[in-house]
């Protein structure tokens, strides 16, 4: 398979600049990182949580 048929079936456009992921992509403000890699490397990035 190549990496265009992997993107017709999925629709994605993008993958996770960290792992190739391309599901659960966080795009906003084009970070571009899976939701997982994004809560790793969030605090480090300046994002913080609250409760």
């Amino acid at each position: 398979m190549s990496d265009t048929e992997d993107t017709q079936e999925t629709g994605q456009t993008h993958t996770c600049r960290r792992c190739d992921r391309e599901q659960g992509l966080v795009g906003k403000y084009d970070i571009w990182l899976c939701r997982q890699c994004f809560r790793e490397i969030a605090p480090q990035m300046g994002f913080k949580k609250y409760s």
